[in-house]
């Protein structure tokens, strides 16, 4: 029977095991351990349940990690992001990764474009200092019309693509920064194509984050340099991931006025959950909930259930779709 081990995820296993059932797979054994404070390191818990399968939240599995367990077979991420796996070393290892891309594009669409009108409108600022006290409507940033504004997508995937209607609903024209896509495709949405990052941040009075983390390609792509090349009443919004900005240059760009305001679902270090950007009068934030709803949260479980079992079942045995690795061999 294949070992899957799920280490510090939120909730039990109820549901997954239900499915197993419901699947009629019984040669998959689900281990759950929760440890938050590590009484052994995260490569010796892998190692010593001798899993095959493995699902986590935030925890590395790095080469070192892989190398310690011989018998692992399969990462299924419950995420789109995969970039807390050495994709090239599980390659290597034989071992499979998936993700689960789309499985809550609806709920983070909507959660940027909440994020643009809070800012506008200081709905979330003007709560903090109402209950603070402080019934004043005149506190805090000048506001403006939404309509004949500019709003920069940084990539487009398929949660931006589901922002358009709402967002041109709102009055506001869309400029991307996708070098990937052609100027022909994103006027099929009805957006205009930026050549240059520089472009589209010069441009825009809201910048949102829609890239995946790529080491050495879009890590820190939001610098000091580029929060300078913003316009002073632009407002900024990453959905993304924390690493896809340098997180002190937003600090110092948010104290020193350099942009008006942010809104954030997520920050660099989510492991100690520290930031400085906690406190800050100007900054909207939320604990990476963006993909947050009772649909997407079971409809990512799902799906990466039937991975693991994919990979690892003789009952369900196919190639495993939403491989992030194609090229492995296994």
């Amino acid at each position: 029977m294949a070992k899957v081990l799920y280490f510090n995820i939120d909730d039990n296993l109820d549901y997954e095991n239900e499915l197993l059932e419901k699947w009629g797979v019984d040669d998959l054994e689900l281990i759950e351990i929760k440890d938050k404070d590590y009484k052994k390191t995260f490569g010796e818990y892998v190692r010593d349940s001798g899993a095959e399968g493995l699902v986590v939240e935030y925890d590395k599995v790095t080469k070192e990690v892989m190398d310690m367990a011989p018998t692992l077979k399969i990462v299924s991420l419950q995420s789109i992001g995969y970039n807390n796996v050495d994709i090239e070393a599980a390659t290597e290892h034989g071992i499979c990764v998936t993700n689960i891309p789309g499985f809550c594009a609806d709920e983070v669409s909507l959660h940027a474009v909440g994020f643009a009108i809070d800012l506008a409108r200081k709905i979330t600022y003007f709560d903090r200092t109402v209950q603070a006290g402080k019934w004043d409507p005149l506190l805090g940033y000048k506001t403006y019309r939404l309509k004949d504004k500019v709003f920069g997508m940084v990539f487009f995937g398929e949660i931006p693509k589901r922002m358009v209607a709402p967002l041109k609903a709102l009055g506001l024209s869309i400029l991307v920064y996708a070098p990937t896509k052609s100027r022909e495709f994103l006027e099929e949405y009805g957006c205009e194509k930026a050549e240059t990052l520089d472009e589209l941040l010069e441009k825009s009075d809201f910048v949102s984050m829609h890239c995946p983390l790529i080491e050495n390609v879009t890590y820190h792509m939001m610098g000091e340099n580029e929060f300078k090349k913003m316009k002073k009443t632009a407002f900024f919004i990453n959905t993304a991931r924390g690493s896809v900005v340098d997180e002190a240059a937003l600090v110092n760009a948010l104290k020193t006025g350099e942009i008006k305001a942010a809104a954030v679902d997520v920050i660099e270090d989510e492991m100690d959950e520290k930031s400085e950007l906690f406190g800050l009068d100007n900054c909207i934030l939320t604990p990476h909930a963006a993909f947050m709803s009772e649909d997407a949260f079971y409809e990512g479980r799902y799906r990466a259930l039937e991975h693991l079992a994919q990979r690892l079942s003789e009952k369900m045995s196919s190639r495993p779709t939403n491989l992030v690795n194609e090229d492995v061999c296994y």
